[in-house]
């Protein structure tokens, strides 16, 4: 390149420097921020935040819905857990899961030569006592002839006592499992109540062991109600008496609707998650309901006169609550408030807001945000002035 094209090029990159400077763009002014003015936030009208901080109306409320978890579990009242009483070895299964079975049905064989030495105990118990018979019998021919002493009768009599209790012992023991005499070796296991097959814990062939460590070989119950698990609180003690109805609401049946009756309550609350445990039934004709669905148990309780509002416009300042009121278009007051119930979903207060005032039940906590902000800056500018 020629020497004489350098003057050239530099004020070519001059001007090109020069345009890039006079082209640079002015800075836009930013969002202007809420001010405090009397213990009050304002924001300038269209200000970009206020569409997020959604207010809604405390209302006057006599009663508060409550709702307390709950669980379905088998009506125990109505549910048999069948386990073997002698060890052994499953031959034949004669019911499954949804059967309906009747009280005293067979539900599964067992070989158990367990089982069959108790039926040689009773027939064995059966021929003494048959033996001591005839020896008494002979006894008393032998006494009445003069032959035999009196201590001698009555031994054989005390000796047919004993023997005809023993009898009553062991055919007590093989009836109640389906065998008052013979010996065959097989266990039934059968169901003591009417109801339906839930659930089946054995194969065949499987060997089974009466230690009852295990899941139960057959569980039978009667569907048609349940029992209700209910988590409550302290304060729910008094409401929930046996007796009292409350409604139950399932998820996945979220069309249908439930009543349940409170049957029962402990005295004692759980360590762990410091609830009550309180037991209510629920009709199923329909077996809509199964066990260990997971719903929810609502009642109202009376609580006299109070504001209610939703349970996000609440917030606790060391040990004082307090909501942010909203007196007109975009202008915020903190109020202090005292909480005579505080649930899940919504709160009652009893004292700090007057009826029909808005209160901010949506990002309440931007707003609290902006407040300390505008605080801070106003006590920085007092701070500054002469």
């Amino acid at each position: 390149m020629s020497l004489k094209k350098f003057p050239t090029l530099i004020a070519i990159v001059s001007l090109v420097g020069l345009t890039a400077c006079q082209d640079k763009a002015e800075p836009v002014a930013g969002t202007p921020m809420p001010i405090i003015q009397n213990d009050q936030l304002r924001y300038p009208a269209g200000h970009p935040q206020l569409p997020l901080l959604v207010s809604t109306p405390a209302t006057a409320a006599k009663a508060i819905a409550i709702e307390l978890p709950a669980r379905l579990v088998w009506n125990e009242e109505k549910t048999q857990r069948i386990y073997p009483a002698f060890a052994g070895r499953v031959t034949h299964i004669t019911a499954d899961v949804g059967q309906s079975v009747g009280a005293g049905q067979v539900l599964a064989q067992l070989a158990s030569p367990e089982f069959g030495a108790a039926q040689a105990d009773t027939s064995r118990a059966v021929a003494d006592a048959t033996l001591a018979r005839q020896a008494l019998q002979r006894q008393r021919e032998l006494f009445e002839a003069g032959v035999v002493a009196r201590k001698d009768l009555e031994q054989a009599e005390a000796d047919a006592a004993r023997t005809q209790a023993e009898v009553a012992r062991a055919q007590a023991r093989t009836s109640l499992y389906g065998s008052a005499s013979g010996v065959n070796q097989q266990l039934g296991l059968r169901s003591d109540i009417r109801g339906v097959v839930v659930e089946r814990n054995l194969n065949p062939g499987q060997e089974v062991r009466p230690d009852g460590t295990g899941p139960a070989m057959f569980v039978v119950s009667d569907p048609s109600t349940l029992w209700v698990q209910i988590d409550a609180q302290e304060a729910d003690v008094g409401d929930l008496r046996p007796g009292v109805k409350v409604g139950l609401v399932v998820p996945t049946l979220s069309d249908q609707k439930f009543e349940a009756t409170v049957q029962a309550v402990t005295d004692q609350i759980d360590p762990t998650t410091r609830t009550i445990k309180i037991r209510a039934t629920v009709s199923n004709p329909k077996r809509l309901l199964k066990n260990e669905m997971l719903a929810k148990v609502r009642y109202e309780r009376k609580v006299g006169s109070g504001l209610e509002v939703p349970a996000t416009a609440v917030f606790l300042r060391g040990n004082q609550h307090y909501v942010f009121v909203q007196s007109q278009a975009g202008v915020f007051e903190p109020r202090d408030v005292t909480v005579s119930y505080e649930g899940p979903k919504q709160v009652l207060l009893s004292s700090g807001l007057k009826d029909g005032e808005q209160v901010v039940s949506q990002n309440g906590l931007l707003l609290a945000r902006e407040l300390r902000i505008a605080q801070e800056a106003a006590h920085a500018a007092t701070q500054a002035k002469p």
